[in-house]
């Protein structure tokens, strides 16, 4: 058995076919080194991660490596892989994660720590690194997660602290090095250990007090007891996201994400991102430039993301916003920031902001009171922000969001009313507006992080976090305002895992082993079992989630974010004196110590942005209309992807191709190319008719050759002719479809029978279950054809899909009928095209 026998069974199968746009394949045999990048969430939301594609990149730009990719699979894969004894594959290769020899993890959150060990378990790989021989990979982490890796640290061989791009090639680097010199493990793992930003568990023993708490973390290597978080210095050095891959299925953020900015110094006490990427480093406008248009060229995605902490802080944001959209408006390309600060929205960016943002408008006060915001160092009044509103409500929008968080430190309860009268005085801000005003507000649960001024702070248990989302749902009701929280017991495990100690690895191995994985999923996550798992392991949760002393040695107190001594404490005492700090950016140096002021140290960017301009004939002169119909083949892993996800291949395609494709008008202006109904997935196709509509005219033949230089590995057109302008749509046009079905061995006999049952038929009645109900069709008036030849079955249908007949006469349910090899040969249509 292999993965695609499952296929026809999963939902979303598009999610593991691997060869998307963007992808690198390289040949096993001329390698040293291999690497495979885990993403311990499912696809969509793995592959709108920026960071691993920068990394995937970095690692397949050196010819001795190469890196591929697998993510998380849903419940339903997993099960059918466990049933049939199959392994968890990469996508690029379907190699075995234990055929690698590095096995690199993206600890993006909390709750996806019990993927990480589900997906060792699923790749063949030994949990715990004292199990693991010299055969087994190497395991790695990476992210957010890895400034405390210490409730992983049973599992992981290594963790990399900090900037990941320059890092992950010299441990690749050291890994080839060590098997060349044809060094044991523990020698790696030494070699390992002296990389920059490297933290090796195993070469760290940790003590513990009577009361629980840590007594000690003693290094073995006596030369090394802390590891210093790796920086990049200059962004400008470093690759860029100019190479996207571009998946089959839409994922989380399907558009061109370009990072301009790195770090952030606005100081919000809360804010673990802020503190640990310091210093700041901004990429220059023309890199920027230069990066979304090579971005946008080799994707042909239709919207740009900007991406930082807080956008509206990068230095250059009013010349790189007005650049990007003169340059692409034209092209119907969008912009979005999706990281703006109140006190960096000025008047004129907002101006920008609206030519983009067309639906809600998100901002983040945190806080409802002004008391609480000076606690959290927010640095924006209450006036900014209803300033802020009354402008959005004024340019038109009619939706604002807000984001909240409760619990935060010396939080009483006027500052929860706060939150309410604050959502309140925004929705009035926006009265007498056109179209009126709506907020929505969302309230979080404050999770206390390591290496922020607040990783002493307690945090709210579970009764604690409900009784406070209960008075907050009630109290803004009244006020008819809408709540959206976070779940309380899922923000109780997050706060577990984020201030844990390599203690919790006994319980995640437990709640694996019972059952737990996808805990980020409120339809996954399961809190009775980890319960029981706590209690099995005789740890108690809520201890966790207690405040720390602030003599008390932490379980990251070994890993070094390069403040200075007590920087974070003299933060938390500020906080508590309600005292603010200023932005270092354009106030005095804070003192936090991250800068040497020689090569590390605060970059901007360098003004000065040149974009070239596109041509301008489909907008200066007549339009030529021109209709071309494509005739296209889908076949071979492609069959798996829906009938949506295929309309946007082909979007894709055709602005990867430069093609002058005609829009429609209106609010949401959307390309002109026409599709059939939809295709059954996992069904092959010769006869997929495809309209394209233009407003310059082309040869048919250089549009097929356009397409074709840019469509994927198993999307092929086949033909393409002229027809004319007012033609009826592919869906309309065609009279009947013809689809070869071969015929399983064993089977044609009792198939030839049901055919000729089939033939004196008056009505052919099915039950079938639509959108959680039962209804019944009448297949029979569609049927027009249905013979055997060549021991194959053809179907002539004039409409709908043949799987519910193929149950029918191979007796078998629809979802078995599914795994039938069926292809689609030709189909006929009403009216002939002619040129014109």
């Amino acid at each position: 058995m292999n993965l695609d026998e499952f296929l026809h069974q999963v939902s979303r199968p598009a999610r593991y076919l691997g060869d998307e746009l963007g992808s690198v394949r390289k040949d096993w045999q001329s390698i040293d080194v291999t690497l495979a990048l885990a993403f311990p969430d499912v696809y969509e939301v793995g592959m709108s991660h920026i960071g691993l594609p920068l990394l995937y990149h970095a690692v397949n730009d050196l010819d001795w490596a190469l890196a591929e990719r697998v993510y998380a699979p849903w419940p339903d894969l997993e099960a059918d892989l466990r049933k049939g004894g199959l392994p968890l594959t990469s996508l690029e290769s379907r190699r075995a994660l234990a055929d690698f020899q590095i096995l690199g993890f993206t600890l993006q959150y909390e709750l996806s720590y019990s993927n990480v060990l589900n997906m060792l378990e699923m790749g063949g790989i030994p949990l715990r690194r004292d199990q693991r021989g010299e055969g087994d990979p190497l395991i790695v982490a990476g992210g957010p997660g890895a400034l405390n890796p210490e409730p992983l640290a049973d599992f992981i061989d290594c963790a990399v602290v900090g900037d990941g791009e320059e890092a992950i090639v010299e441990l690749c680097q050291a890994v080839r090095a060590s098997r060349l010199a044809g060094e044991e493990r523990a020698a790696l793992l030494r070699r390992l250990a002296a990389i920059e930003g490297v933290y090796v568990p195993s070469l760290f023993d940790v003590t513990y007090h009577a009361d629980g708490t840590v007594a000690a973390i003693r290094p073995l290597d006596a030369a090394r007891d802390r590891v210093r978080r790796r920086v990049i210095a200059d962004l400008n050095r470093t690759c860029s996201s100019n190479r996207p891959l571009v998946p089959f299925m839409n994922t989380v953020h399907d558009r061109v994400a370009v990072e301009i900015t790195r770090g952030c110094t606005r100081g919000c006490r809360f804010c673990q991102a802020g503190f640990v990427t310091r210093p700041v480093r901004e990429r220059d406008p023309q890199a920027i430039a230069d990066n979304i248009a090579a971005a946008l060229a080799c994707s042909g995605y239709e919207e740009v993301s900007l991406l930082s902490l807080s956008t509206g802080d990068y230095s250059q944001i009013g010349p790189l916003l007005k650049g990007l959209m003169d340059r692409y408006r034209q092209e119907r390309v969008a912009l979005s920031l999706p990281s703006l600060r109140v006190g960096s929205l000025t008047e004129e960016l907002m101006e920008e902001v609206r030519k983009v943002r067309k639906t809600g408008f998100t901002l983040a006060p945190e806080a409802g009171s002004e008391r609480m915001r000076q606690v959290i160092n927010k640095g924006i009044t209450e006036e900014d922000l209803l300033e802020t509103a009354r402008a959005a409500f004024g340019l038109g929008w009619r939706v604002i969001k807000l984001y909240f968080m409760m619990g935060l430190p010396t939080e009483t309860e006027e500052d929860l009313a706060a939150i309410v009268d604050l959502a309140a005085r925004v929705k009035r801000a926006g009265k007498g507006t056109e179209g009126g005003a709506d907020v929505n507000v969302s309230v979080s649960t404050f999770v206390p992080k390591p290496h922020t001024p607040f990783q002493w702070e307690a945090q709210l248990g579970v009764e604690e976090t409900l009784s406070r989302q209960a008075y907050l749902r009630d109290a803004l009701r009244s006020k008819k305002l809408r709540l959206k929280w976070h779940e309380a017991q899922m923000s109780f495990m997050e706060g577990v895992f984020a201030r844990g100690d390599r203690r919790l690895g006994k319980v995640l191995q437990r709640a694996v082993a019972l059952g737990c994985r996808f805990d980020g999923w409120r339809e996954h996550f399961r809190f009775d079992l980890w319960q029981q798992a706590f209690a099995e392991c005789g740890i108690d949760p809520q201890w966790y989630l207690r405040e720390r002393g602030e003599d008390e040695v932490l379980p990251w107190s070994h890993i070094d974010c390069g403040f200075a001594e007590d920087f974070l404490l003299t933060e938390r005492r500020r906080a508590l004196r309600c005292d603010y700090t200023p932005d270092c950016r354009s106030g005095d140096c804070s003192g936090c110590g991250v800068c040497d002021f020689s090569r590390l140290r605060p970059r901007l960017a360098a003004p000065g942005i040149h974009l070239e301009r596109p041509a301008t004939d489909g907008a200066e002169t007549p339009e030529q209309l021109c209709r071309i119909r494509l005739r296209v083949r889908k076949q071979g892993r492609v069959r798996f992807v829906g009938h949506l996800d295929f309309m946007a291949l082909f979007h894709r395609a055709a602005r990867r191709a430069n093609l002058p494709v005609r829009f429609s008008g209106g609010f949401h202006p959307q390309p002109q190319i026409s599709f059939p109904d939809a295709l059954p997935t996992g069904v092959e196709s010769d006869a997929e008719i495809i309209d394209v509509k233009l407003y310059r005219y082309c040869e048919p033949e250089a549009v097929m050759a356009a397409f074709n230089a840019q469509l994927p590995k198993g999307v092929e057109v086949l033909g393409a002719q002229s027809v004319p302008w007012k033609a009826p749509a592919p869906a309309v046009a065609i009279r009947n479809s013809v689809y070869r079905v071969e015929v399983p061995a064993g089977r044609l006999e009792a198939l030839s029978e049901r055919v000729e049952r089939l033939h004196g038929l008056d009505e052919l009645l099915v039950t079938r279950l639509k959108k959680g109900r039962e209804k019944t069709l009448d297949l029979r008036p569609a049927i027009e054809g249905a013979h055997i030849e060549d021991g194959a079955l053809w179907l002539t249908l004039t409409k709908g899909s043949p799987m519910p007949l193929l149950g029918w006469l191979f007796e078998l349910p629809v979802e078995e009928a599914a795994r039938l090899p069926v292809r689609k040969v030709s189909v006929t249509v009403d009216r002939e095209p002619s040129s014109e």
